[in-house]
């Protein structure tokens, strides 16, 4: 039952996902093409984010999802550049690797807690990002970075299509990929959430000693988290690479990545997998909206928007729209126990 609970709301998501691009084609028309841009980045802000939230389910403050991010990049590019296979490998590829790093890193830094977890984490981004600057041009790009081939070449047929559609149908590509991703990222949520992975991550994020005494392996556990949450960003980071067309050091092992993957499931709600989603949609068409209105100063209008919300709602969008139903019904409970009372 529980599981039928689970699949079919991720089931609807999945169909909703799917036709969205028809329903902004039939509806918008020509601003359809920047109607599911603007989807795809949300979409892909919520992989981020509910990745990220999967590792921080250990107690783990991570600040490397910039480096997965931009390993997947330069893994899709060096295959394209230097191999002979399809441009498609390259993506689960970007992710394998990424993990792998994950692993790594999760291994080097097992002692490490809190804020010293969270400084290592950020410095081996940085160390990634020096690495890559200086690899040889001829190999990686070097400093100035490499230009990537697209996946996607629709084909313009001028009796049938309007020029603009050539930009929607390249969207629209990108835009699925994105989509399989977050489906792929959503399953591994509930699979934390649903296993008997939820009772370890949550033993080790409330105390580890006890959690090791009480049988659960910390180092395991946390080793295993952090391989889980870098494959969908791995990924991700591999698809962006082709869907801008070139990859740079500074751009794929940006801090405001990590930022963005931080900063939105604790706007949407930590520890859920509806929180760091709900949060990545909001948060993507407030940034849209300020844009539009405050093309000089929009940043700082969306790092206000992110104080307020963090200091009126500390537990996410989610967290408190539950508490609040909590209290109504803890109200409704205490209201039908005095008129029980009253009535005898």
């Amino acid at each position: 039952m529980r599981l039928w609970r689970d699949l079919l709301p991720v089931a609807a998501f999945a169909a909703l996902l799917w036709f969205l691009p028809d329903l902004l084609r039939a509806g918008a028309g020509r601003a359809s093409v920047s109607y599911l841009s603007l989807v795809t980045n949300a979409v892909g802000l919520a992989v981020l984010a509910l990745s990220w939230d999967v590792l921080a389910r250990t107690g783990q403050l991570s600040l490397a999802h910039a480096a997965f991010y931009g390993t997947g990049a330069y893994v899709t590019t060096l295959v394209a550049r230097h191999l002979d296979l399809p441009l498609w490998v390259g993506i689960p590829a970007g992710g394998a690797v990424a993990a792998l790093l994950a692993v790594g890193l999760g291994v080097v830094t097992l002692r490490l807690r809190g804020i010293y977890f969270a400084i290592a984490t950020l410095a081996f981004t940085e160390v990634l990002r020096a690495f890559f600057r200086q690899l040889p041009t001829s190999f990686a790009g070097g400093a100035a970075g490499m230009n990537v081939a697209p996946l996607f070449r629709p084909a313009f047929d001028p009796a049938t299509m309007e020029r603009w559609e050539i930009a929607f149908l390249r969207n629209e590509g990108y835009y699925l990929l994105y989509a399989g991703l977050l489906v792929l990222t959503i399953g591994i949520s509930l699979w934390t959430r649903r296993s008997r992975l939820r009772q370890a991550f949550t033993a080790i994020r409330t105390n580890e000693e006890v959690a090791g005494v009480m049988g659960v392996r910390p180092a395991r556990m946390k080793v295993l988290a952090f391989a889980l949450s870098s494959v969908s960003v791995g990924m991700l980071g591999a698809i962006h690479a082709h869907r801008v067309g070139s990859v740079v050091p500074e751009g794929a092992f940006s801090v405001a990545t990590t930022v963005f993957a931080l900063v939105t499931p604790i706007f949407g709600g930590l520890y859920t997998t509806l929180g760091p989603i709900l949060g990545a949609g909001l948060l993507a068409g407030i940034e849209e909206t300020l844009k539009r209105n405050l093309a000089d100063g929009y940043l700082i209008g969306y790092g206000l928007v992110l104080v307020l919300s963090i200091l009126f709602m500390p537990r996410g969008i989610v967290g408190t729209v539950r508490g609040v139903a909590r209290r109504r019904r803890a109200a409704a409970a205490a209201a039908a126990r005095a008129s029980e009372g009253g009535a005898r």
